[in-house]
């Protein structure tokens, strides 16, 4: 039995325990049921599920949300402007989120040569794969040549970034 104070009250009946905790005016709650005995704690209840639901939102408050990105570009892009997008991809992994990169076929005879969207891709995945791995693969939807990128840390989680930590400081 814990009391209101935190303090050890020792073992006792339960009815015992319940006439102290309405003689304090407050709740009897049980916390470890699966103990021997049973653990209780008295207690004001509506005040601490008031103040766990406030901890739970400011913990809601405090995480933040990955955002999708988009980049877009089309097959006969130049080199400047491959190397631009491709940076802004690197920004918005590094800020924590994920990107979508879209290659656009303008005209129905570029989607003749899949191939050069495909290598164009190909070529973006490489340019940010240092930064962030491939969580939708690329593939085809309408005029449109798809895939989506999730930043390196979220993609594995806290083991890639350890991974990551340990790889840095073997070099």
């Amino acid at each position: 039995m814990i009391g209101a104070d935190n303090e050890q009250l020792g073992i006792m009946s339960s009815a015992q325990a319940l006439d102290m905790a309405i003689e304090a005016d407050l709740d009897l709650v049980l916390i470890a049921p699966s103990a021997t005995p049973p653990v209780c704690r008295i207690m004001d209840y509506g005040k601490f599920r008031f103040e766990q639901s406030k901890k739970e939102k400011e913990s809601k408050k405090n995480q933040k949300q990955a955002e999708l990105k988009e980049i877009q570009m089309s097959l006969n892009i130049d080199t400047n402007d491959f190397n631009t997008k491709a940076n802004q991809a690197i920004k918005f992994l590094k800020n924590g989120d994920k990107v979508r990169i879209k290659v656009r076929y303008r005209r129905a005879r570029e989607l003749s040569h899949a191939n050069l969207g495909e290598e164009l891709m190909q070529r973006v995945l490489e340019a940010v794969s240092e930064y962030g791995a491939c969580e939708k693969p690329a593939k085809l939807e309408g005029k449109n040549y798809m895939a989506v990128v999730a930043p390196k840390a979220a993609a594995g989680g806290k083991k890639a970034k350890k991974d990551a930590d340990k790889t840095a400081e073997t070099k």
